[in-house]
């Protein structure tokens, strides 16, 4: 899977956040609803998580260093995990909070016009940011379920912004249902009732993120389907007999180190296997482009091994 893409996706649900936001803002000060406030800061803190993406794709495009010899690739998972954190300790607590309180202490929505207009407009722009999110993760996702792209892919933008416009869109519906009913019965118990649902939404995805991201900061290797492609780009040079074992693991999305144990033929020469190993790994990068790092360790087959002991052994006399 590409690791490229999602910059678009970045900057457009950036732009979208900012604006409604701002807007949002404005309708809680005219109508006093806790599921507008909640919903403006969710934006707030969607806005600071896209420029968090922004700023790790930036950062882990700095060239290698002594001290950090595979370079930093692996920024963009880390500020992903604070994209996750944010989004659940801002996101999430601030409206369970709020939404708590408004239970505890309902209020009247006031001039419930403004608060509306604001959520139709937000749902408006976040329906074009998640469409550019959607579209750019198209490009790349190929034949996988959404499910499956969100969990197995190595570049982690795409899947972030994805969940965020995805709860924001269901949270700005909980936030006019919640508003509605607020309005429609007089009882501000259904704005916090609103919120609460918001907060648990934000939570939810939150989660999600975290152990996704988490996953990749710690370390993944590739799927079993990229791995036998591996494998069979190993054993298809003459100089390789078979893979003893192997090993890999994405230093940043498009940057896989592979490490393994390859046996070859006793009678084969070190320049032999020299050519080999360059051959084994010329086949695995035009398989797999993200295959930069490529370390292998050659080994005598156990056939050849026991060919050479066989050979060292002295003749035994026959007796006549």
């Amino acid at each position: 899977m590409s690791a490229e893409g999602g910059t678009k996706a970045i900057v457009a649900a950036l732009a979208a956040n900012l604006g409604i936001a701002a807007s949002k803002a404005v309708a809680f000060a005219f109508t006093g609803s806790s599921s507008m406030l909640a919903e403006s800061i969710h934006s707030v803190a969607d806005s600071g998580n896209q420029g968090l993406l922004l700023l790790g794709r930036k950062r882990s495009e700095r060239d290698r260093t002594p001290q950090h010899p595979f370079g930093y690739g692996r920024e963009r998972y880390f500020y992903a995990f604070v994209v996750a954190v944010v989004l659940f300790t801002v996101g999430a607590a601030f409206s369970l909070y709020e939404g708590y309180h408004k239970i505890s202490h309902p209020e009247e929505v006031k001039s419930p016009v403004w608060a509306f207009a604001v959520l139709i407009i937000a749902i408006g722009l976040e329906t074009f940011s998640f469409r550019t999110a959607i579209k750019e993760s198209n490009e790349v996702r190929g034949e996988q379920s959404w499910w499956a792209f969100i969990r197995r892919a190595k570049a982690p933008e795409l899947p972030v912004v994805l969940l965020e416009d995805l709860a924001a869109l269901v949270g700005l519906f909980l936030a006019l249902f919640g508003v509605s009913m607020a309005v429609v019965t007089g009882d501000g118990i259904w704005d916090g009732v609103g919120t609460v649902a918001i907060g648990l939404l934000l939570g939810a995805v939150a989660t999600i993120l975290a152990i996704e991201t988490k996953s990749l900061l710690i370390g993944e290797g590739v799927d079993p389907q990229t791995e036998r492609r591996i494998i069979e780009a190993l054993e298809s040079v003459d100089e390789v007999d078979h893979l003893i074992h192997i090993r890999t693991e994405y230093m940043g999305p498009d940057e896989l180190l592979i490490a393994a144990k390859i046996a070859v033929n006793h009678d084969d020469t070190a320049a032999d296997v020299a050519r080999g190993i360059d051959a084994a790994e010329a086949r695995v990068r035009a398989q797999i482009p993200e295959a930069k790092l490529i370390y292998l360790e050659p080994a005598l087959s156990e056939a050849s091994r026991t060919h050479a002991v066989d050979a060292q052994r002295p003749e035994t006399p026959t007796s006549s």
